[in-house]
């Protein structure tokens, strides 16, 4: 007797492993959690696919395909913004999936997803340079990042909106995105960056002439911590060794055991800690404001100001939070939540006329175009990306732009 697989059993498979991937995040989601998703044993799983890599790598190459394939199709703008929004409705974990999970794939598949991703950024700059000659190809393609990673921002909503309702307003986002001015690169980092990254770049210059030759206790603890976050970032927090720690701060493995008591620890207390600076500079800059215009777009300033520092943070907060103890897990999302809440407050006073699930898309939208902006070379390494940030979470935003 022969035993025929159901028909769309491979794509029902991926469809199922994207979603939990994307809800839990990869580390946390089991093979037999996908085959109990799919009504099937955890051996006939592995008759279609391999092993969880294979899994994420079909899932993230679903999504990209069905976006290389709305791209190719587009002559326009406007069928752009339409090919991202439906991307972005119908395949909603490829965001998460991208910006966290797929850093996990072997390096020469995370390679060639760049390739992909840049090839589809080109193709998307040569239609939005065709309309706008004026247009540089750094700023066409800065722009066409941002509105792929703005369209991204639907991935972290915690319910999924009405698709129709969604897609409109993406394809409204997207347009606003690519419609921005933008003045391209200026000649010299030293002179257009914001005076807070100029500060910056100067103090680490001292810091680094200059190293303290024997650091407090309290001061090791800090250096720890900010190397933790730099390397979780990069790494990952499973390839990280607390020997790999404790020589970027200057001493040995079980060195870092007499400030923290577990690797865990460690990463919790790096996140607080970026958390507290996050916070207090954002909320000082929204709070010290004379009225909710200048109180939104005083707190887009310290974002994109904290984030041009901070990118590290970013994306470990982004991938690494799944590996916390559930404690610590709960405190970060409960502090992204009452974060998100404060902004999407905020929009809504300035603009009434939107409801919580436009300003929730919107904001969402904002922050993962900054978080990825930061990341993203080469583009972060442009001068003028603190000024370009701003100008473009403001048409994000829906607010004024002059």
């Amino acid at each position: 007797m022969v035993v025929r697989r159901p028909p769309g059993r491979r794509a029902q498979i991926l469809a199922v492993a994207a979603d939990r991937f994307h809800r839990s995040g990869y580390h946390q989601v089991s093979m037999s959690e996908v085959a109990a998703g799919v009504g099937i044993t955890a051996p006939a799983l592995y008759r279609h696919f391999r092993g969880k890599p294979e899994l994420l790598d079909r899932a993230v190459r679903l999504g990209l395909d069905a976006l290389a394939d709305g791209l190719r199709a587009a002559g326009s703008t406007t069928e752009l913004g339409a090919a991202l929004a439906a991307v972005a409705v119908g395949h909603r974990p490829l965001g998460t999936l991208v910006q966290r999970d797929a850093r996990l794939l072997p390096p020469a598949r995370r390679a060639g997803l760049r390739r992909e991703l840049r090839a589809d950024v080109a193709l998307m700059a040569a239609v939005l340079r065709a309309e706008r000659p004026e247009l540089s190809a750094p700023d066409a393609e800065l722009l066409c990042w941002s509105a792929l990673s703005g369209c991204a921002g639907l991935s972290y909503q915690s319910a999924a909106p009405q698709p129709r309702r969604a897609e409109a307003l993406l394809r409204e986002l997207v347009a606003a995105v690519l419609a921005v001015p933008l003045d391209g690169t200026a000649e010299s980092a030293d002179d257009t960056a914001p005076a807070s990254q100029r500060t910056q770049g100067r103090t680490q210059e001292r810091t680094q002439a200059q190293p303290p030759e024997q650091p407090r206790p309290q001061a090791r603890r800090e250096e720890l911590l900010a190397a933790a976050v730099r390397l979780f970032h990069q790494r990952g927090f499973d390839n990280v060794s607390t020997d790999q720690l404790g020589a970027a701060v200057g001493i040995s493995g079980p060195s870092v055991y007499r400030h923290f008591d577990s690797k865990a620890q460690l990463l919790a207390a790096s996140l607080v800690r970026s958390r507290e600076r996050l916070w207090h500079e954002v909320d000082g800059a929204i709070s010290t404001a004379a009225g909710p215009a200048e109180a939104l777009a005083a707190g887009l300033g310290a974002y994109v100001d904290f984030a041009l520092r901070n990118g590290d943070y970013l994306g470990a907060m982004l991938s690494e939070t799944e590996r916390l103890a559930p404690p610590d897990r709960r405190a970060a999302v409960d502090f992204r939540r009452d974060f998100l809440r404060t902004w999407v407050g905020l929009l809504r006073q300035v603009r009434p006329e939107y409801d919580a699930v436009t300003a929730r898309i919107r904001v969402h939208a904002l922050f993962s175009l900054v978080n990825d902006g930061v990341r993203n070379r080469p583009y972060s390494a442009r001068p003028d990306l603190g000024d370009c940030l701003r100008r473009i979470g403001r048409a994000v935003l829906g607010v004024e732009t002059s």
